[in-house]
């Protein structure tokens, strides 16, 4: 077997410079994350001369990113994960290889069955059929509240007892529907793949995220817009019940055209806000279960209970939903806050003055949320005057 040839000079001086700092890094380190678009190319410089061959400098971007891959590097990480860790520290990776990891976090979001269920030319609905029996058939069904939530929901029960008599009273919905985990995931299959759904199964779905409540003020707030704000309503809902400003179609492919066309500074914002928002809901989560620990009942129970069935319980849930965190589930995380964000544009040009000071309630919105919308949707003047 031939000997290996040494690393170059240049990548000889990224090794060096990784040891310096207590990491390794390997030239065939080096050639696959330069291969990945994680490490850009040696320059090239002159020659040396009676074919001695010729020199090559790393560019000065270089030497962070040998240092951050050799730190982040490890079993399991894939490229795009690297390329998403590395974009999250402001780390200079190309733009093509950032568009293309969170492209790739979309096109892994898939449905079980979705193959068999997209041949034959079906249209939406006998797709939808399909799918919910080959979930059904396999027993798939979506977890509407994680373990760790319902243990919550219960203890407070136990020490405060049912919602108070006016909270009672806010729930207009005399019969509300009923949502199995079918149902549940039978909405969800339906969201994804045609994009808007009625208000009524919304407030169905909301419900069913909070089993144990005897009424939820929300749901019946959303399954009643119709009948309370008839104007508005006439201009964001149509015939069955739908918002006609959420476009129809894969929302996975309106993902990825926002992946192409968004600025990296958006990514970026979408990006530290779903992290931000990960940690306050843990956070959240840390500091009711100490309270109820200590019996000592105090803001921490108050926040869970005014925000349990509204936005911010609803990023609770998904948070607790996805224990095992990756940078994919974190990239798209990012995009379906920054696709909110654009809805919330049109519907702000729909409805004129929208009241976007009820999202500074405490509990409408985790606060990182609201400081995206702020930015994104309203602009900081509009914030202030509200």
């Amino acid at each position: 077997m031939a000997p290996r040839k040494p690393p170059s000079s240049a990548d000889q001086q990224l090794i060096e410079q990784a040891a310096r700092h207590g990491f390794t890094a390997t030239a065939k380190q080096l050639a696959r994350w330069r291969r990945a678009g994680l490490l850009p190319g040696n320059i090239p410089g002159g020659g040396l001369g009676r074919g001695r061959g010729s020199t090559s400098t790393p560019p000065p971007e270089s030497f962070d990113l040998v240092l951050a891959l050799a730190r982040l590097a490890g079993r399991g990480k894939r490229p795009t994960d690297l390329a998403l860790l590395l974009f999250a520290e402001g780390l200079p990776v190309p733009e093509a290889t950032v568009r293309a990891a969170f492209r790739a976090a979309v096109d892994a979001v898939a449905i079980p069955g979705e193959d068999s269920a997209q041949g034959g030319g079906l249209d939406l609905d006998e797709r939808l059929d399909q799918l919910s029996n080959h979930a059904a058939d396999r027993g798939q069904t979506t977890s509407l509240v994680p373990a760790r939530a319902r243990r919550i929901d219960e203890r407070i029960a136990d020490v405060l007892g049912g919602l108070p008599a006016e909270l009672l009273e806010l729930d207009q919905s005399a019969e509300p529907s009923p949502l199995t985990p079918q149902d549940a995931t039978l909405t969800a299959m339906t969201a994804t793949l045609g994009g808007s759904v009625p208000l009524q199964d919304i407030g169905a779905l909301l419900r069913a995220m909070s089993p144990g409540m005897p009424a939820n003020p929300f749901a019946s707030l959303v399954e009643t817009t119709r009948e309370d704000v008839p104007e508005t309503a006439a201009r964001v809902l149509a015939d069955d019940g739908s918002l006609t400003f959420i476009p129809d179609g894969d929302a996975r492919d309106l993902l990825r055209a926002l992946v192409d066309t968004v600025p990296l500074e958006d990514l970026a914002a979408g990006w530290r806000t779903a992290q931000q928002v990960r940690e306050w809901a843990l956070d959240l989560c840390q500091r009711v279960e100490g309270e109820l620990d200590t019996g000592q009942i105090g803001e921490a129970v108050t926040e869970w209970l005014h925000g349990r069935q509204l936005r911010s319980g609803i990023s609770v849930i998904e948070t607790l939903r996805d224990r095992r965190w990756s940078p994919s589930k974190g990239a798209l995380s990012a995009l379906m806050l920054l696709f909110q964000c654009q809805m919330f544009t049109l519907l702000d040009s729909l409805v004129p003055g929208c009241q976007w000071h009820v999202l500074q309630i405490p509990g409408v919105v985790p606060p990182p949320i609201y400081d995206l919308i702020l930015g994104k949707v309203v602009g900081p003047e509009a914030g202030a005057a509200s």
